[in-house]
């Protein structure tokens, strides 16, 4: 049995989505049963991403998702790890697909938690498969598939 995941949520805006990352979030996690067992998760704004885009990938303008692996056990694994949420980001994201804020949200989490989780997206095979994936949490956690519900020409995730 996994470790339970210990997560914490820092907001800039977005707070009334916590409650609902919180839950499903932890699901994933026992889903995926990672060696991940520390996440902070940090909801923020369009300044707040773009200057970290432009800080740690040097990419102008914010992104939907960045990854930053914190800690790691002796094989290697990510043990802590840190996932920034653009809500404007999603916000928009969302309007596009006519789907709700809440599940833009949950994705970009869930992506930035499988790049913790040793998943990569930067090849066409890596990233079939993690966004596969998240569909398949997605659907067994009951929220349905997110991301297959983009054409694939709109897709997103530039940051990691």
């Amino acid at each position: 049995m996994a470790a339970p995941l210990i997560l914490r949520v820092q907001c800039q805006t977005g707070q009334t989505y916590v409650p609902y990352l919180r839950r499903y979030l932890r699901r994933a996690h026992a889903l995926l049963r990672p060696s991940l067992v520390d996440l902070s998760l940090a909801l923020v704004g369009d300044a707040a991403m773009s200057l970290l885009h432009q800080q740690f990938l040097g990419a102008a303008g914010p992104t939907d998702v960045l990854t930053f692996e914190l800690e790691h056990d002796p094989a290697g694994n990510v043990t802590s790890g840190e996932v920034i949420i653009c809500v404007p980001e999603a916000r928009r994201a969302a309007r596009k697909r006519k789907a709700p804020v809440e599940r833009e949200l949950l994705l970009y989490a869930l992506h930035g938690m499988l790049h913790l989780s040793g998943f990569d997206d930067r090849t066409a095979a890596g990233f079939r498969i993690m966004h596969r994936t998240e569909d398949d949490i997605l659907t067994r956690l009951g929220v349905g598939p997110v991301f297959a519900t983009v054409p694939r020409r709109q897709t997103r995730f530039r940051g990691n």
